[in-house]
């Protein structure tokens, strides 16, 4: 059941800033080591704690770990109902957890995990939810948490405030946030939170996990991504992008031009509204570099771009620019690395 939202709480009972954390077997999911460097900042300009919440079942150990990444507290949910994820363990569980203790900041990674239970955790405990966020600050004014995420298709940016609710919750695209540094030593408790589930309360039930036939696309995690726009101007020229990603051990990355094109899979597109990308070495061959793509590429260490088109936006963020023909020059590129 949905709680009443706008209800007539007191601001000042909500107190911190959490992280709900996200683990599968046991490993934890790299968008909460994200959360945690973003929660840090947000923690520091509020003055207030920082915690980050993990759910599962003989995971303690994982869930100290957490304790390394500058974090105040851990908030360890065990139960044996949450070994395999569930929609219903999982927000229930963490929904009663953030009402008992009332913090004032809730961010949950953009995940197929974290989009499934946030708006659930939202509706419970009767507060309001900004999806896919790329940029959060605190307002000095009132210290009010803003959160920008794009709008209308990623051609505008809106800034969006819950000012009579508490907690103020997002979900944070992955890749968007830069990750907390691990220290040797933590100064932060664990406390171990034993929920009161029974298996009534859950109305899934996980019979078989399938493995993963085709190879899933990490363009979060890359080191080296080549990307192509509508430049190549047939779904072929992903052909050679292909070899040069293969040279290079890189992923392939798109422009929202050549997925729309039906060129490439969505999975591979850069941007606003694809993945948010840092890798060390981004290489944008024909792609223009429209406001919707630079915004999801252009925190990466190193960017080369391939363009006929000398005055086109990409080469005034990129590194290094080559002006031509990517047809001319990439298999000379791939040509080079060879030798």
């Amino acid at each position: 059941m949905r709680a009443k939202v706008n209800q007539d709480i007191n601001l000042n009972d909500h107190n911190g800033v959490w992280v709900i954390g996200e683990q599968r077997e046991g490993k934890i999911n790299p968008v909460t080591i994200e959360l945690i460097g973003e929660g840090r900042k947000l923690a520091d300009q509020l003055g207030k704690e920082l915690s980050v919440v993990i759910a599962g079942y003989g995971i303690e150990k994982e869930a100290r770990e957490l304790l390394h990444y500058g974090v105040d507290k851990a908030y360890y949910i065990n139960n044996h109902l949450l070994e395999n994820f569930s929609t219903d363990g999982y927000a229930i569980s963490i929904a009663n957890l953030i009402q008992d203790k009332k913090p004032e900041v809730v961010l949950v990674g953009a995940t197929s995990i974290g989009r499934d239970i946030a708006p659930r955790i939202a509706g419970k405990i009767g507060t309001g939810l900004t999806a896919d966020c790329t940029k959060l600050e605190i307002d000095p004014t009132d210290n009010k948490l803003l959160q920008t995420r794009p709008a209308f298709g990623g051609n505008l940016m809106a800034t969006i405030v819950c000012p009579k609710n508490r907690p103020q919750m997002s979900t944070v695209r992955p890749g968007v946030m830069e990750k907390a540094k691990r220290t040797e030593t933590s100064t932060g408790i664990l406390e171990v939170i034993n929920p009161v589930l029974t298996e009534e309360m859950i109305r899934t039930r996980l019979i078989k996990v399938l493995p993963q036939e085709k190879k899933l696309v990490n363009l979060i995690d890359a080191k080296i991504i080549v990307s192509a726009g509508r430049g190549l101007k047939k779904a072929e020229g992903f052909e050679l992008i292909k070899k040069l990603a293969n040279k290079l051990g890189a992923e392939i990355g798109a422009s929202r031009a050549a997925v729309d094109s039906g060129w490439i899979e969505s999975s591979h597109q850069v941007g606003q509204t694809g993945t948010t990308v840092r890798p060390e070495l981004y290489i944008a061959c024909g792609i223009s570099g429209a406001i919707q793509h630079l915004a999801g590429m252009s925190d990466s260490k190193y960017i080369v771009a391939i363009n006929k088109d000398p005055k086109a936006p990409i080469f005034s963020i990129c590194d290094y620019g080559i002006v031509g023909d990517l047809y001319e020059i990439i298999p000379e590129m791939i040509e080079s690395l060879s030798e």
